[in-house]
């Protein structure tokens, strides 16, 4: 039964005092608001963009949109929501998830307790007073006894460390802030820097409108064709009446997606039955990458059986890209298939058929300088009339270690993690108490669908809430030994797989002098549930419960 909860109070000036202040109005912000006002706690969310939906909302560049299948990238905490919204695609875009997201802040009646452009800059944790005391951008004070970040995981959008980019006289963009208005590339000479996800996603669309495309590559991914097309009615009626049954099924998977569970590994089977799978998952309308990467069950542990996909993917690009030094250049050699994040393509390596548009390798010919009139190379200069950087972000971490934090005695998170995250779960860390980060590293986060992980975190958090109140406890807090079990826990087992084989994001490589340490939790969403559970069940074992 949901309780009524009472507004923040306000006090003299710019502070006021609330039970909760949750950091972030995204898919998991907005679910916590939801369920902490469920609990009766007054929330205050802080959310420094101009609206609510967190990556949907920041990530506006042409052709953004989810990789995970509309029908289970959606909430499942409530069975008439489930029912009522209708998505129109296999993959929604972006502007698609953005309907869904207001329509759950208006259906829930959420967003009183959202302040816009309104970005946290600091939190201390008061020992005295066992409350977090929370600062903002525009110089409000806001006292709680819980803090929760849901800041995200890929919200911390990165440059590349070239000098120049002030002096550049035409327009630059990075994929991870789109400007709200858009951008138009008719008739223009564009670059676009990277190709992961966002690159992917939108360097044929530019290419439709520019008069020259210049793609800077410095690590070729592998990319799967999406075969997005729009959701048969059929099918998404037949989804949803048996969704108990799908949404368990996808509780209790490894990455968040049910599907079949694979008994013999890739080098098992004959190779023309391989390569059949192979085949059938590549062309298949109703593909994922989970099909993809679940077919064997040794895919991301042996790099024999992983070779075997790699290559099948290397032979489609030659297939598909005209040039075969052009497709030799688009063929990842580097590292195994998903130990990097795959990509989920449309028409992407088909582009680099056309005549206006040409890749660089930048591992050969590095980038030197942002010129006023473009980009300068080890080898040659280009003029530009727009630059794109899709560039990523410091993931997982950067949106954390970018407020300043500061738990018992004043320890900032920052510094607790430079060498490397160290949670207990993924879920809380040693020395600040009360605080949650949802879906932060030691989590399965990024390894799998982020509405399962979400709303398995949040719901987490507030039975644990709930349990402290009805004891009359004031803090929650993780042990140090708990704390190291599991940072040991995660490493020993992302150790096992082919995950650190490769200088990814999960890794940190891609932010100079980032620590290179694996942060997700690769276990699965279903074996990583079935912990947290068995710690509730244990009395919150590996937390310190205090009065």
């Amino acid at each position: 039964m949901t309780q009524t909860s009472p507004p923040p109070r306000q006090d003299a000036g710019n502070s006021r005092e609330v039970d909760a202040v949750v950091v972030g109005a995204g898919l998991s912000g907005l679910y916590m608001l939801h369920k902490l006002r469920g609990l009766g706690l007054s929330v205050q969310v802080c959310e420094k963009g101009e609206g609510i939906g967190g990556t949907w909302f920041w990530n506006r560049y042409p052709g953004a949109r989810v990789d995970v299948k509309s029908l289970d990238y959606a909430y499942s905490f409530d069975p008439a929501l489930e029912q009522e919204w209708e998505w129109t695609e296999k993959y929604p875009a972006q502007e698609e998830l953005l309907r869904y997201i207001d329509h759950v802040a208006d259906r829930f009646g959420l967003r009183p307790h959202i302040r816009l452009r309104t970005r946290v800059t600091g939190a201390a944790f008061d020992e005295e007073a066992g409350r977090w005391d929370v600062r903002t951008d525009r110089g409000d004070r806001v006292s709680a006894q819980y803090l929760v970040m849901a800041t995200g995981c890929l919200s911390a959008p990165r440059l590349p460390d070239l000098p120049g980019l002030d002096a550049f006289g035409g327009e630059w963009y990075h994929t991870g802030d789109w400007p709200a208005e858009g951008a138009d590339f008719t008739g223009k000479r564009v670059a676009v820097i990277g190709t992961a996800s966002s690159g992917v996603q939108i360097i044929p669309l530019i290419a439709e409108q520019a008069a020259q495309l210049t793609v800077f590559q410095r690590t070729p991914n592998f990319v799967i064709p999406a075969n997005n097309h729009p959701l048969d009615p059929e099918t998404q009626r037949a989804v949803k009446e048996r969704y108990a049954e799908v949404r368990k099924a996808n509780r209790e998977s490894g990455f968040g997606v049910a599907f079949p569970e694979a008994t013999k590994g890739a080098m098992e089977v004959p190779d023309d039955e391989r390569d059949a799978y192979y085949r059938k998952v590549w062309y298949d309308r109703d593909n994922s990458l989970v099909s993809l990467l679940s077919g064997y069950n040794d895919l991301i542990i042996s790099k024999e059986s992983n070779d075997t996909i790699a290559q099948f993917v290397r032979d489609r690009i030659a297939e598909v890209v005209d040039d075969p030094e052009v497709a030799g250049e688009l063929q990842p050699r580097d590292h195994p298939l998903g130990a990097k994040r795959p990509c989920l393509g449309t028409n992407y390596y088909e582009t680099y058929n056309l005549p206006h548009v040409r890749l660089v390798n930048v591992r050969r010919t590095p980038l030197a300088e942002i010129t006023p009139t473009g980009i300068r190379t080890s080898q040659e200069e280009f003029a530009f009339d727009a630059v794109v950087f899709a560039t990523g972000f410091d993931a997982i971490t950067g949106a954390l270690t970018a407020v300043d934090i500061r738990g018992r005695g004043g320890v900032r998170l920052a510094e607790k993690w430079a060498q490397g995250p160290r949670t207990y779960l993924g879920l809380a860390v040693a020395g600040f108490p009360n605080l949650f980060t949802i879906t932060g590293p030691g989590s399965p986060s990024v390894l799998s669908n982020m509405m399962v992980s979400i709303e398995q975190h949040v719901e987490w958090v507030g039975d644990a809430i709930a349990a402290l109140r009805s004891r009359g406890e004031r803090t929650i807090e993780a042990t140090p030994e708990a704390e190291d079990a599991w940072t040991r826990h995660v490493g020993e087992v992302a150790q096992a797989t082919l995950y650190p084989a490769a200088d990814s994001w999960y890794m940190g490589t891609n932010v100079p002098g980032k620590p290179r340490v694996f942060m997700p939790y690769p276990a699965g969403v279903g074996v990583y549930r079935q912990k947290c559970d068995e710690v509730a069940a244990a009395g919150y074992e590996g937390f310190r419960l205090a009065g």
